[in-house]
């Protein structure tokens, strides 16, 4: 019986984040939520105007500009499970979010501000989020969701990627960005990018020349060529670290040869002033 499973993004605008809506006529599971509630009350519509149930919450991973619209969800989806491939991920969910509550960065999202004696109306990061007892999700009415995340520390300390067999795509969250620069700021080190480097030669072999379709973390969908798209970025970007003496120097090179890519002014420029700080700290 074919399950008819479909997909639908929902593109952020904020880090030019996606959501991913996967349905089968019966019920939906969404990916990642988004970096603000703002935009994730537009979600929440775009769902509703679906007038399926909505069985899952999936974040990919413990970076906020996947999961800060959990709360706004959960309000209009009292019964929707929120769900991680892995226990890691939702520490660090929790990690991050608590390291955000703390410098003021959730000042503008106080409901996301973790639940505490101090924040007694914040969210309960413990309780709300579940880590899946095996690496699948299935759809009410059919259409199976497989789940990988046993990843090397890459863009994030742990990612995870989905592949549907119904849709012959590859779901990659932050393994792969297209047309946007990539994350290359704090946390991602130089083991990291190797990690990463090396997980895209993986998937390139694992499906060069398929027809499979491959939505990233970030951008418009695309095809196996990503894979080696993302790693000319991430080569580039290395290129012109080791050989660019300040920051501004490093922002214009790699926006001359990415003149078009989004997110220059906060990705981008985030990623360069870690690296040239590292450089300059080893100098």
């Amino acid at each position: 019986m074919e399950n008819n499973v479909t997909v639908e993004v929902f593109k952020g605008k904020e880090a030019s984040v996606n959501s991913y809506l996967f349905s089968n006529g019966e019920s939906m599971i969404v990916m990642d939520v988004l970096r603000n509630s703002k935009e994730a009350e537009e979600l929440a519509a775009f769902i509703k105007a679906k007038a399926l149930p909505l069985t899952h919450i999936l974040i990919t991973h413990g970076h906020p500009d996947h999961y800060i619209g959990m709360h706004c969800l959960k309000q209009h989806f009292p019964v929707v499970r929120i769900v991680v491939a892995s226990e890691a991920i939702k520490q660090d969910i929790i990690g991050f979010s608590t390291w955000m509550e703390s410098i003021g960065w959730l000042d503008g999202e106080p409901a996301l501000k973790p639940k505490s004696d101090q924040h007694p109306d914040g969210f309960d990061y413990e309780r709300e989020i579940a880590v899946l007892e095996e690496p699948k999700i299935t759809l009410d009415g059919g259409g199976t969701l497989e789940i990988k995340s046993d990843y090397n520390g890459a863009e994030a300390e742990h990612l995870t990627t989905v592949y549907s067999q119904d849709l012959n795509a590859l779901f990659t969250s932050d393994f792969c960005y297209n047309e946007a620069h990539p994350w290359l700021g704090q946390g991602v080190d130089a083991a990291h990018i190797a990690n990463w480097k090396a997980e895209l030669k993986r998937f390139k072999a694992a499906h060069e020349g398929s027809d499979m379709a491959v939505y990233p973390g970030h951008g418009d969908r695309s095809d196996f060529t990503l894979f080696d798209k993302v790693l000319s970025y991430i080569e580039d970007f290395e290129r012109v670290i080791e050989n660019a003496t300040t920051e501004e120097e490093a922002m214009t090179a790699i926006q001359e040869l990415y003149p078009s890519w989004e997110q220059a002014d906060f990705l981008l420029l985030n990623s360069v002033n870690y690296h040239m700080g590292l450089k300059q700290a080893h100098a």
